[in-house]
């Protein structure tokens, strides 16, 4: 076994680390991160769209660093540094050496979604070194021979789906490979059936939650699905080589050729197309493989680790993925770059203080009476999470996802101000609406809330009961 090339992984991830934490306070919170600022306000076992993890690391973040979006990022860039070195330890393990590593650490920790990912706290933060670490320890089990190693991949398994139940299909490919395959001497190995039980038991709170909630993520994955299951579908591919740059695509079609001819790790060779074949069926996002992507890319680096073009072309590799990934170009000319286009979390960063200010204008426009009484609706989590931490303004309420579970507003709210809701569904609950006025994100990205109507709308005809129930949405 090669010894572990600490030194220049540690040089890697000192470095990423100082670029993330220079540029944590450029553009402003991303939609994501104002949701979880709310949820973390109210801890769970669970939440309608995803598991407690993500929401926790908000809310421990902003308890020891204080709410700033340079705090809320602290736990996405520590999740990155863990992918770098894991990336090192999952190449080491394939045989790959000094250099190898090296690679692998350089490349994954420049990479695209790493970047993102490691700037702005998503549930994708977590996720990737979760997944590197299962894989880590299943290759350990196959590899080495020794069952003990199942235990670990269990326990690890049954801690991710308190991320995101994503995990399960690194399980059902790595099943299928198995079965396929080989080895299936593994299926004989108690430890096998062990560290699966233990997986069972670490996630059962998981999946008591979702029973006891009548399965609120299957909802929510069909909501996805019929939404843009679809254009998720036609990126599927080219967004598979984007994911982490095409020389990380490329290297790990050698990493893929390379796990395919040891016939100790085939299996998981196998997991790859299995589970992009199921993401397909499914209409996923094309980030649901990105834990796979990272395996065959470190198995890649072993393969290619003594190409001289190598170590050249995952920099600039990384160079390109940073101006994408990072908030790396001034706010004022980002709408005239294709960045905005290509990166959805730089997209909806930008222009909250100015949708805020803009809501605002029209609840000060009210009359004090009228004040008293009002609140605001909005149709996204992202829109409600910027007007709730925002000062001065009357409560927020919002039927998108878990936020539905926190209304309906008061009887006596029977004035609102309203953004991103459609206009039949407010003429259906009020007396009056009428347009008060509309936001300018001050920098014209074209993202989720510029250009929108602010409607103020006055007189309930029906309670906030009868009426809730209809501004519910998945999404």
């Amino acid at each position: 076994m090669p010894a572990f090339a600490w030194r220049p992984v540690a040089a890697v991830a000192a470095v990423i680390s100082t670029v993330l934490l220079l540029v944590s306070p450029l553009y402003g919170y991303h939609r994501d991160e104002l949701y979880f600022r709310w949820l973390a306000e109210d801890p769970a076992w669970g939440y309608v769209d995803q598991p407690p993890l993500t929401p926790l690391l908000a809310r421990a973040a902003i308890a020891v660093f204080g709410d700033s979006p340079t705090a809320i990022r602290i736990p996405a860039l520590l999740s990155a540094v863990a992918l770098v070195a894991l990336a090192a330890l999952l190449t080491r393990e394939l045989g790959g050496g000094r250099r190898a590593q090296t690679l692998a650490a350089v490349g994954l920790g420049l990479g695209t979604f790493t970047l993102i990912a490691g700037h702005s706290l998503l549930t994708l933060s977590a996720d990737m070194p979760l997944w590197a670490a299962a894989i880590l320890f299943i290759l350990k089990a196959l590899l080495r021979g020794e069952g003990r190693w199942w235990l670990a991949a269990g326990a690890v398994l049954g801690a991710a789906t308190y991320n995101k139940h994503l995990i399960a299909l690194l399980v059902v490919g790595l099943a299928a490979g198995v079965l396929a395959v080989g080895p299936r001497r593994v299926l004989r190995d108690p430890y096998l059936w062990a560290g699966a039980a233990l997986a069972v038991l670490v996630a059962a709170p998981n999946l008591v939650y979702q029973i006891v909630n009548d399965w609120p993520q299957l909802k929510m994955a069909a909501a996805l699905s019929e939404n843009k299951g679809g254009e998720y579908r036609v990126l599927f591919l080219p967004m598979q080589v984007l994911l982490f740059g095409p020389v990380v695509a490329f290297v790990g079609w050698h990493g893929w050729l390379r796990l395919w001819r040891d016939e100790r790790v085939r299996c998981l060779a196998v997991a790859y197309p299995v589970a992009a074949a199921l993401t397909l069926l499914s209409g996923g996002r094309f980030d649901y493989t990105a834990g796979l992507i990272i395996m065959l890319f470190c198995a890649g680096c072993v393969s290619v680790a003594d190409r001289s073009w190598a170590p050249g072309a995952l920099v600039a590799n990384g160079v390109l993925g940073a101006s994408f990934a990072l908030p790396l170009i001034p706010v004022q000319v980002l709408a005239s770059t294709p960045v905005p286009y290509i990166n959805e979390v730089a997209r909806e960063s930008v222009g909250w203080p100015e949708f805020a200010a803009r809501v605002g204008d029209s609840v000060r426009a009210l009359p004090p009476q009228e004040q008293a009484r009002a609140v605001l609706l909005t149709g996204s989590y992202g829109e409600a999470g910027m007007l709730r931490k925002t000062a001065g303004l009357p409560p927020v309420y919002s039927g998108h996802n878990q936020l539905h579970l926190y209304g309906p507003p008061p009887e006596t709210a029977t004035v609102a101000v309203a953004v991103k809701l459609p206009r039949r569904l407010l003429d259906s609950v009020f007396q009056t609406c009428a347009v008060s006025g509309k936001v300018d994100n001050g920098v014209g990205v074209e993202n989720e809330f510029q250009g929108l109507d602010i409607i103020t709308c006055r007189g309930l005809k029906q309670s906030w009961r009868t009426a809730w129930p209809r501004f519910q949405h998945y999404s």
